[in-house]
């Protein structure tokens, strides 16, 4: 079901002087409206500030012409060349093939076909097995495939005979099951040339670019004198390449998994770049989604002198609203604070559009008395997957991309349903952190992850101090190492949130707008990557968790993920550090002498949901200090993570499993002034704005920031 007004920014990040194309896709009879606005708090509670949009339309504001625009999920591949191409007059394809829902209805294998006239040939894998259709003659083997089974399916047509044939093979046979066969059939006439375009995976369609999508794997597909692809080559890109005759190379839409082990792996090699023979086939899905490829329907060129910020363009048409978020950055070489807030846009990406399957009717009526964002993708399925689903096949999703609508990265979106809080994740949690920036009055600049991947530390140099949000959990190397040397050579960090630095994901020149993660050995997770497909596509690297990788998240921030829970709070404890000359001015002016932090609008308390510790086993530095910690958290809705058990032994730490079940407060320092200010809890910024922002979190925060940035404040409220 597609959204009646939504849409998506070709950019996430610009600066003075650059463009930004905004496709919307609009239901409406009349034009619909955008104007600029800055997200200063996407939080719709009414119970807190509710939402903050400062008018920017003087700005920025216009009138445009509605447009319906749709997404067309299902990846192939598809070989523009061969429009020019004439078969012989007896064709003969084949393929290797790895189904996972043989039983579905008829998805194609290759074909080259007029959508109009039906003229061409498809090899077709239905529920009744391997099919050839060619012109309006059709011939089945009649035995169905097994899901997760290796074939050779072969067909061939003769125009001057009428003979077809087609015919399946599975590479390793099973007891007792037939489904290995061929079948003929001598039709009057047989028409297989068509001056189109081949697919794999695919064939044409009248009303969109293709339909009847393969779901699994397919290698090798081949037109005898023609054309054989060779899926092994080219890895890290969308091309495909043709090592036949003619060079008939083509490309991929909507992203269908690379880098997966193919009929000859032998277990043997698991890293793909040392074996690409082994890993000649592409995970196709029908439900991949990469680019929408929507026209644009305006553009947007910053201004100078637009301040840094979280910024959206709010649409409105009739009744029906959205905002489509985009971050400004400060000019080049011109930061305008000794502030910087990094944005954890890998981390919103990777969760973008995760279909939770929870919008029930309580949930409906809270988005409708809130006046959230109304558009949740358990019920928007047309706008591709998060990372944290399943593909229909079963398989999980291992690319996320940024071009197509970001439902889950709207201001005022509610992920969940928060019976003490807001229910809020990722960007519109992160406004809980903007909105405190604001009203402490703090001047701050914005870049994101992406940026930070790009350009590196020089990019943090000229600040005194960087912010996370709540959950900076992905990161790539150029990431990590940026913020390790920024540390390393005396810039500060705040590390406001928790389960952060925790995932590796991989990012491509070759393959714009997408993040690729492989969910390899452990960790938390909702799918696990299959046994030998544990190196990314994208860059080559061993996925899965940094920690895998010996780049735990404490050797940065001092703690690291330990337990996962419901989205429930509790508070904090203040520790005998925290009363130590060298740590009481954190403490400055907080009222509590002991507990602090039982409130806020993520799950009611500062500390829950996802938890970090300190780990000096797994690097946290010797002069890191624990200055408060969490408790009471509910071992019934309380794990500890999976790699913390892993060999746990209480002889060994002098814990059990229920004390890992907390959240640190660390602090430490850098020989060279730089130091480390870590929470350890997702549910933290949720505390900043409760009670009008005059609480102890708040105040803590405040002197940490003004001591980090050496910005010489007082206390503001």
């Amino acid at each position: 079901m597609t959204a009646p007004l939504t849409g998506y920014a070709d950019r996430i990040s610009v600066r003075a002087g650059e463009t930004v194309a905004f496709k919307i896709s609009s239901h409406g009879t009349g034009p619909f409206s955008a104007s600029l606005v800055r997200i200063v708090c996407g939080d719709p509670n009414p119970a807190g500030t509710g939402p903050i949009f400062e008018d920017r339309s003087s700005v920025f504001a216009g009138r445009y012409p509605s447009k319906v625009q749709h997404a067309r999920p299902g990846s192939y591949g598809i070989v523009e060349g061969a429009a020019n191409i004439a078969l012989p007059q007896a064709v003969s394809v084949e393929a290797l093939i790895w189904p996972t829902l043989p039983a579905d209805g008829p998805q194609t294998v290759i074909s080259r076909r007029d959508p109009a006239s039906g003229a061409g040939f498809a090899l077709v894998l239905t529920p009744n097995g391997m099919t050839l259709e060619a012109g309006d003659a059709r011939v089945a083997v009649g035995k169905p495939l097994r899901a997760h089974t290796w074939y050779r399916v072969w067909a061939s047509a003769d125009t001057s005979t009428g003979m077809l044939r087609v015919g399946q093979q599975p590479l390793k046979r099973a007891h007792a099951v037939d489904d290995e066969g061929d079948a003929s059939l001598t039709a009057p006439t047989v028409v297989v040339e068509a001056a189109q375009p081949i697919l794999i995976g695919a064939e044409a369609a009248k009303d969109r670019p293709a339909h009847r999508c393969f779901n699994g794997k397919i290698e090798a597909p081949a037109i005898a004198g023609i054309a054989a692809w060779d899926f092994a080559r080219r890895i890290g890109s969308l091309e495909i390449e043709d090592t036949g005759p003619n060079g008939l190379h083509g490309r991929l839409v909507n992203l269908p998994t690379r880098a997966m082990k193919g009929a000859n792996w032998t277990g043997d090699e698991r890293d793909w770049k040392k074996a690409p023979y082994q890993y000649g086939a592409i995970h196709f899905h029908d439900d991949d989604l990469h680019d929408c490829g929507w026209e644009d329907s305006f553009s947007f060129t910053v201004p100078q002198g637009l301040k840094s910020g979280v910024y959206g363009m709010a649409l409105s048409c009739g009744t029906h609203r959205d905002v489509i978020p985009f971050f400004v950055r400060p000019e080049t070489g011109k930061p305008t604070s000794k502030v910087v807030y990094l944005a954890s846009t890998f981390t919103y990406q990777v969760y973008t559009n995760f279909q939770r399957n929870l919008f029930n009717d309580a949930f409906r009526l809270r988005v409708a008395q809130w006046k959230a964002a109304p558009n949740n993708p358990d019920e928007h399925k047309d706008y591709g997957l998060a990372t944290y689903n399943h593909h229909r096949d079963g398989s999980g999703v291992a690319y996320s991309s940024r071009l197509r609508p970001l439902l889950t990265w709207r201001p005022n979106f509610l992920a969940l349903l928060d019976p003490r809080g807001s229910g809020l994740r990722h960007l519109p949690a992160d406004s809980h952190l903007t909105a405190w920036l604001d009203k402490m009055g703090v001047d701050f600049d914005v870049v994101t992850d992406h940026d930070l991947h790009a350009e590196g530390k020089a990019l943090l140099e000229p600040y005194k101090v960087v912010l996370t949000g709540a959950h900076p959990e992905y990161h790539t190397s150029n990431t990590l190492d940026a913020l390790q040397d920024y540390i390393d050579d005396g810039g500060r960090l705040m590390y406001l949130g928790g389960n952060g630095f925790y995932w590796r994901v991989a990012l491509s020149d070759k393959v714009p707008g997408a993040i690729e993660v492989r969910r390899t050995e452990g960790g938390i997770r909702t799918w696990a990557a299959e046994p030998g497909e544990y190196y990314h596509a994208f860059d080559g690297a061993y996925g899965g968790l940094w920690r895998r990788s010996d780049r735990p998240p404490q050797v940065l921030c001092g703690i690291g993920f330990t337990s996962q829970g419901t989205f429930w709070g509790d508070a904090y404890r203040r520790s005998s550090a925290s009363r130590d000359n060298h740590h009481a001015w954190i403490f400055d002016g907080v009222k509590s002498d002991d507990v602090f932090g039982d409130y806020g609008f993520s799950g009611g308390g500062a500390a829950g949901f996802e938890l970090d510790r300190l780990d000096k086993r797994q690097g946290s530095p010797l002069n890191a200090v624990v200055l408060a910690s969490s408790g009471g958290h509910d071992r019934k809705n309380f794990v500890v993570v999976h790699e913390e058990r892993l060999g746990f032994d209480t002889t060994i730490t002098g814990e059990t499993l229920d004390q890992l079940i907390r959240a640190d407060m660390t602090y430490f320092e850098k020989p060279k002034g730089g130091a480390v200010f870590s929470v350890g809890s997702i549910c933290y910024c949720g505390a900043l704005p409760a009670r009008g922002f005059d609480n102890d979190v708040s105040r803590l925060t405040f002197n940490v920031l003004n001591r980090f940035g050496e910005l010489n404040r007082t206390w503001p409220l």
